[in-house]
């Protein structure tokens, strides 16, 4: 515009003093006095009245089918490396820096206060307890005396009471402590706290995997407190900012130290919690919803209570629900009560632009001077009408019963009547869904309280009055709609993204507070052809951030599969974007610190959305295990060395853990070196936490080509879970006693391409249903070096394919290559002379079961549900 209008540059100019076209107008008209004003647009002619129309056309809404065609991303726990392989932040606490401790009651805010202390730190202590308007005080005196640098946010820290154990005071009072008085304080520092070095870590008490672990979120009102956290750093991402979850437990020196530590180190992360000894973030990953299994049936007596009813999207999902049960409808919304005769809901249905031209017409005849921002507001209102009244026609001509309730959901006496009479009509609600909300995308800085407060009061104390008002009353689930502002947070949406996160934990705390309740939380993204998100410039930001707009005959049917078949919190969208950027260009690792070996010779980095990221090159004329397992002369990797890659990888990931077992292997395609040349492997990897204090680690071996035309193909080749544990392996026994091997090596290696190193077997026994094989010993080194540690035994693993395959070719005719296998695990290491046999078992599945032994009995590797796929052609012995 400056260049548009020949206007100088000025250097005190802030973009967030003109949030309006109208205030952008005023700048060039300020700028450029000289300039003449455009002509006045023409007067509109004059519209006639309309007929009343018949009721809209259904919502655009789709099958289950359709739902599923959005990856169904769920938020999990994901391990982060220990800290202390993690890049500086560039953030220094000594004796230049002045940071503001807000306090919690449990003493962790005293044991990190002495600790900056030490370090020289000029601390500004402040106490949870402290009124608005003595912190506001507070805040603009200490500013008045230099530069803030960084500010330790810890009131989430204290106990909560459970939500059926507070008062609507009590509520709002513990929610004013935790992210109101946040608010305030990041509003008041926000020029100080967005450069690089300085900081916000936020603290919170949801579990130490911020909610997402098996128990649920523990103290559930820090996720509003993680969600205002989220939302900072997308609007001043030059700063630290984290929000770090704990364990309830009474710790304070650890948590005071990991605090400090979280500070300086690690700036690859946001979402960071502690739990035992390990760092968890939060990944997402696709989970598709188990349509085998019904929750909650949906028929003409299921019990719907809606909030938001009155929204166009939130109307298109009740058209939906009401056509798939014809069950009983309590729709609220702040909107009046909608009449079907209502002479401008039906112009608006007829034609948008009349309705448009009818509201200036009415408003010049009675000398009023409509703003074009003041008719679109009057036409919102009316939209907000129609979609309340085409809710409610929806659900009548479905065969159910509608209630429509006009209420402000901040208003807990009246929310509190319309759920009495829910109670003594049903006696219970069946599907509680929490649509209501708005929001008004303002940076911190522009945004005053009144607007904070009523975003996210609309939202936060909307669903507490639900859920306080129906104590005792049984829920079999509840839905709350949240946003990819309350999971990644958004710049502009503090008060979103607050309230947001906030529905998402009280959601996950059903776990452990309301068990019989299943909660769910849809993290929707922006939507497509329908609601406010469709208007303006919207979907070019959009398109411009990467993010996909989500289809209405995927987003509308979501609600309802959910109900039927899902649960827990979900992203619902296409591509996400700049979403799911890095926030560190090696998500935080560094890098150098990692050792190489033969599995991984290069550690990328460890991110949160793509996990941790590893090359490893290797030679088939280097190493015999590529070199003597050629397939038509062309080297290819044997799957019992993808299996090895996969655990020597995890456990580089994990230290300190013992690889347990592989799991759920797949060898989806052959990963070959052509023209024996070397090949770079892809690695990728992520550590989740699993059942009995074990760790999973779900990892992926890819290939990259070089296309003709410049591009970079990549080829997805193994996949697998590796299970880490600090547990030491049981012994197994099993009865075995050795056959003769009427089948000699010669036979064997005839039919087989492998070459010495991969002679594994030395002779071999097919029976009904059984195969044994002796291994060859000795045998040449299949590594180089030829002294490099292996950790599955490889070449045992490769005695149990190879006699499998015997038994295949002996009784089926045919050669067979690996496709996936259930689980392999080490149970003992054998001495270097001693002998051993792999006996092979067929299940009636077609599978096999595999005991590596010795003569005694004694099980070194246990294989189950191994898997082929056959070649073309018939083979015999």
């Amino acid at each position: 515009i400056r260049k548009e209008f020949d206007i100088p540059r000025r250097d005190d100019l802030k973009l967030r003093d003109y949030p309006t076209l109208g205030r952008v107008i005023d700048f060039v008209r300020e700028s450029r006095p000289d300039l003449k004003p455009l002509p006045a647009a023409p007067a509109p002619a004059p519209v006639t009245t309309a007929a009343p129309a018949a009721p809209v056309a259904p919502a655009p809404g789709g099958s289950l089918d359709d739902a599923d065609r959005m990856p169904r991303r769920v938020p999990v726990p994901m391990l982060r490396p220990d800290i202390r392989l993690c890049r500086p932040t560039g953030v220094t606490l000594d004796a230049s820096s002045r940071v503001i401790v807000m306090s919690d009651s449990g003493g962790v805010g005293k044991a990190l206060i002495e600790r900056l202390q030490k370090r020289g730190v000029t601390v500004l202590a402040l106490e949870s307890s402290l009124s608005t308007d003595a912190l506001d005080a507070q805040l603009a005196a200490w500013q008045a005396d230099g530069p803030i640098t960084g500010v330790y946010w810890l009131p989430a820290l204290d106990a909560e009471p459970t939500l059926d154990d507070l008062t609507l005071e009590s509520w709002r009072e513990l929610n004013r402590q935790r992210v109101k008085n946040l608010y305030r304080t990041m509003r008041a520092l926000y020029d100080g706290i967005q450069a690089a070095g300085t900081f916000l870590i936020s603290a919170t008490r949801l579990g130490g995997q911020h909610g997402y672990g098996e128990s649920g979120a523990a103290a559930p009102l820090g996720g509003a407190v993680t969600g205002f956290t989220k939302a900072y750093k997308r609007e001043r991402s030059a700063a630290l900012v984290k929000a770090v979850d704990f364990e309830i437990s009474r710790k304070t020196a650890a948590y005071a130290e990991a605090l400090i530590s979280e500070t300086l180190f690690d700036p690859g992360v946001v979402e960071v919690g502690y739990q035992g000894d390990s760092r968890f973030t939060i990944t997402l990953e696709i989970i598709p919803a188990d349509r085998r299994t019904t929750h909650l049936p949906l028929n003409s007596s299921t019990v719907f209570v809606v909030t938001g009813a009155a929204g166009g999207i939130t109307s298109a999902i009740v058209q939906d629900l009401a056509a798939a049960s014809g069950g009983i409808f309590y729709l609220l919304d702040l909107v009046a009560a909608p009449h079907a005769d209502d002479p401008l809901v039906t112009l608006f249905r007829q034609d948008r632009e009349a309705l448009k031209q009818r509201l200036i017409e009415e408003a010049r005849a009675s000398g009023e001077k409509l703003t074009p921002v003041q008719v679109d507001k009057r036409i919102a209102g009316i939209e907000r009408e129609e979609a309340a009244l085409r809710a409610v026609e929806a659900v009548s001509a479905a065969g159910g019963t509608p209630y429509y309730y006009s209420v402000d959901l901040r208003d807990g006496a009246r929310v509190a009547a319309v759920v009495d009479e829910i109670r003594a009509s049903y006696g219970r609600i069946d599907a509680l869904i929490h649509a209501g909300g708005l929001e008004i995308s303002r940076s911190l800085a522009d945004k005053d309280p009144a607007q904070f407060d009523l975003v996210f009061d609309v939202k936060a104390d909307g669903f507490f009055n639900l859920l306080r008002a129906a104590k005792g009353m049984p829920i079999a689930a509840a839905v709350v709609f949240s946003s990819v502002a309350g999971r990644f947070g958004n710049n502009g949406q503090t008060d979103y993204s607050a309230a947001n996160d906030l529905l998402c934990k009280i959601s996950s705390s059903f776990k452990a507070w309301r068990p019989e309740t299943r909660g769910i939380a849809i993290d929707w993204t922006a939507w497509g052809g329908i609601g406010m998100a469709t208007r303006g410039s919207i979907p070019k930001i959009m398109e411009m951030a990467g993010i996909e707009m989500l289809p209405p005959q995927s987003g509308i049917p979501t609600v309802r599969r959910e109900l039927l078949h899902g649960g827990g919190e979900l992203v619902v969208g296409g591509k996400l974007g700049v979403l799911v950027d890095e926030w560190d260009a090696t998500g935080g690792l560094d890098v150098s610190q990692m050792p190489a070996s033969l599995a991984v010779q290069t550690v990328k980095g460890a991110f949160v959305y793509s996990g941790w990221q590893m090359e490893t090159t290797l030679d088939p004329q280097q190493q015999p295990f590529l070199f003597d397992h050629q397939i038509e002369g062309v080297p290819v990797l044997p799957g019992v060395m993808g299996t090895e890659i996969f655990a020597q990888a995890a456990a580089l990931l994990a230290p300190g853990w013992r690889v347990a077992a592989v799991e759920n292997e797949h060898f989806d395609s052959p990963f070959k070196f052509y023209r024996m040349e070397p090949q770079t492997l892809y690695l990728s990897a992520k550590l989740f936490p699993a059942a009995a204090g074990d760790l999973l680690a779900q990892v992926a071996l890819h290939s990259r080509r070089k296309m003709v035309d410049g591009s970079v193909q990549e080829k997805a080749h193994f996949t697998a879970r590796v299970r880490l544990t600090q547990r030491e392996p049981e012994a197994q026994h099993i009865a075995f006693s050795a056959p003769e091997f009427p089948i000699t090596p010669a036979q064997i290696y005839r039919r087989y391409f492998h070459g010495p190193a991969y002679q594994v077997m030395a002779g071999a026994f097919v029976g009904d249903g059984l195969a044994v094989a002796p291994l060859a010993q000795p045998l040449p080194a299949d590594t180089h070096p030829a002294d490099v540690p292996l950790r599955m035994l490889p070449r045992l693993i490769e005695l149990a394919f190879q006699t499998a395959g015997i038994y295949e070719m002996q009784t089926a005719g045919r050669m067979a290559l690996p496709l996936a296998l259930e689980k392999v695990a080490v149970l003992a290491t054998p001495a270097a002379t001693e002998a051993l046999f792999a006996r092979v078992q067929v299940r009636p599945d077609g599978r096999f079961d595999v005991s590596v032994v010795d003569a005694g009995g004694t099980v070194y590797v246990a294989l189950t549900g191994y898997q082929t796929v056959a070649l073309p052609g018939e083979v015999t012995l």
